[in-house]
């Protein structure tokens, strides 16, 4: 029964998250309160870090990683495959109709639409991602905050540097201070 619920609730959120894996973010969020034993909003956190830094989508890489934890192998794979089941319909039907969609107005406008919709979603999934970080138990964690300021300050300072290289840094500051998960 567990797979069902799995396949069904990563089948709603890879058909709801449009917009990439951080859209994802509040559907995760929501998961992490309805199925506590599958995944925290801790765990969300450290998915994201390591979504972002391993190959492949972050969504589906998420999808696999709370899979995996709710159910193990198998876990992962049914909750991977809940996730791409709606992007693989929805393009099979836009390939079959793509023509009669292509100069369309309406479908022009409605993709216009969507932009204000994953923004939003991108912008509570930072906020909450935010709060997870630098709150714990309603009390500010300094260390964890003064490192991430840090880190912002630097990424926006150079522009220029490789993700990777601050993929790495992140990851050795974390080890360097032994900072808690």
């Amino acid at each position: 029964m567990i797979y069902l619920a799995l396949y069904w609730e990563f089948f709603k959120i890879g058909l709801f998250s449009i917009g990439g894996g951080l859209a994802t973010l509040p559907f995760l969020s929501a998961l992490a309160e309805t199925h506590p034993q599958w995944l925290s909003a801790r765990q969300i956190a450290d998915m994201i870090a390591v979504s972002e830094s391993t190959p492949g989508p972050i969504g589906i890489n998420m999808a696999t990683f709370a899979g995996y934890q709710a159910s193990g192998l198998l876990g992962g794979v049914v909750a991977t495959l809940g996730e791409i089941t709606p992007s693989v319909i929805i393009i099979i039907l836009i390939a079959r109709f793509l023509t009669q969609f292509d100069k369309s107005q309406r479908v022009k406008d409605a993709f216009y639409g969507l932009r204000a919709a994953v923004v939003g979603l991108i912008s509570f999934a930072a906020l909450k991602l935010l709060g997870i970080i630098i709150l714990k138990e309603g009390s500010l964690r300094v260390e964890e905050t003064i490192l991430t300021v840090l880190m912002v300050v630097l990424v926006l300072s150079f522009k220029k540097v490789h993700p990777f290289i601050w993929i790495v840094v992140g990851a050795l500051l974390g080890l360097v201070f032994q900072l808690p998960s």
